[in-house]
């Protein structure tokens, strides 16, 4: 009797042991491409008499992931502009960290970015450094969004036309990683820049193209600054407009690390143990 209770604890062992190990990490990579050249969107923190503004673009998580640096690109105006405080909001979609109804300010907040964040990073704080890469001393982006940023019925503006200012890549590395569940989220960089110069989000393609990384489903660009908050404008839609109103992705990309769900092999082993724990089971009642 001994023995074979012995024999039962080896196997329910084995299967606990293929279980534990079953966990591994694998390298995440998200991308949403390069700019286009057709859209611009305003992205600050509040300081002094600059308003915040919050533009926002989603990814998708399939599985537990780790996020350890991003990158995003964007537009500095101005002849010497002096970057301030940089922030990386994390939010989860409507009606998530959300009040539910919403108070019917905006045209729809399906799809949208949620009222809160749901975490956040920066330089202040200091669990965030940045560097920067000039891509392009001029760039021009044939569109963009700054002040029209109004509440139902002046949501539409069209845009406040072309603007153009040093392309700028923004290497973000995270010194408190984010870790995110499986989710729908988006990503919301800003940027201060000192004087009246503005930082804007240069957009790319939609749906993803070329160097990006496609997912489903992939949702467009939104924006919102201070006076409209909690609720958000999809930038095209609402805000350009038009009978057939453009769509925009923002351009960003994010790399760490998954975890990865079980092996089969883990499941087999654990399956294997119990199997001849039953059979152990039956031959000692016709014992």
């Amino acid at each position: 009797m001994l023995k074979s209770a012995r024999f039962a604890a080896a196997l329910i062992g084995l299967g606990t042991v293929g279980l534990c190990g079953a966990a591994s990490a694998s390298p995440f990579f998200f991308s949403t491409g390069t700019p286009n050249g057709l859209m611009a969107t305003a992205s600050q923190p509040a300081a002094g008499a600059k308003a915040e503004i919050e533009s926002a673009d989603d990814f998708v998580l399939t599985s537990h992931t780790t996020i350890t640096s991003a990158t995003f690109t964007g537009l500095l105006t101005g002849s010497a502009p002096s970057i301030g405080n940089v922030i990386i909001e994390i939010y989860r979609v409507f009606p998530l960290d959300s009040t539910s109804p919403p108070d019917g300010n905006v045209p729809t907040r399906v799809n949208s970015p949620s009222d809160v964040a749901f975490d956040t990073r920066d330089t202040v704080i200091g669990n965030l450094t940045f560097s920067t890469s000039v891509l392009a001393p001029s760039f021009t982006a044939s569109n963009s969004v700054l002040n029209g940023i109004h509440p139902i019925p002046n949501q539409t503006t069209g845009g406040e036309g072309p603007i153009t200012g040093q392309e700028v890549q923004f290497n973000i590395t995270f010194t408190t990683p984010f870790d995110l569940a499986a989710d729908h989220y988006f990503f919301v960089p800003q940027v201060e820049l000192t004087g009246t110069n503005e930082f804007y989000w240069l957009s790319t393609a939609r749906p993803i193209t070329g160097s990006g990384t496609p997912f489903s489903p992939d949702l467009q660009e939104w924006i919102r600054n201070g006076n409209l908050d909690p609720n958000w404008l999809r930038v095209g839609t609402d805000i350009v407009g038009g009978s057939t109103p453009p769509t925009f992705n923002a351009a960003f990309s994010l790399t760490g690390n998954t975890q990865d769900v079980p092996e089969p092999v883990t499941i087999t082993l654990f399956g294997a143990g119990m199997a001849g724990l039953v059979a152990l089971r039956r031959r000692k009642r016709k014992i």
